[in-house]
């Protein structure tokens, strides 16, 4: 698949909540993943290796929110190899009652038909 083809398929899948099957079918078994310095204010690693390391990563932030209100995104933006999307979301964390509001940019590097790696900002 192309970069276009594959961002297309992220925000397809992104925008039905399908994380694990964008995993599974779009990233390479070796991704990285790398998080801003204060992830780790939240207990996250700043740096992932392996899709095992980063499904881990993922299940246990879902694992923090009590309720999902919704999301919404942005893009994909595609270069070469390269795109980039905003991912909006509004969710309850365990143990708030307030809602919190996320945003993210998140940009995604692609070689050989698969994503290689990920870099959020926030």
């Amino acid at each position: 698949m192309t970069t276009q083809e594959i961002a297309n398929r992220y925000a397809e899948m992104a925008s039905q909540n399908k994380w694990a099957e964008i995993q599974q079918e779009l990233y390479s078994d070796d991704v990285t993943s790398r998080e801003p310095d204060k992830a780790v204010e939240n207990g996250f690693p700043v740096f992932v290796q392996g899709r095992e390391a980063l499904k881990a990563k993922g299940e246990k932030h879902r694992g923090r929110i009590e309720t999902f209100h919704g999301r919404s995104l942005q893009g994909p933006i595609v270069s070469a190899d390269s795109f980039a999307m905003v991912l909006n979301s509004e969710v309850t964390f365990n143990g708030q009652t307030s809602r919190s509001q996320l945003s993210e940019i998140a940009v995604f590097q692609v070689k050989d038909g698969k994503i290689i790696s990920e870099q959020f900002f926030y």
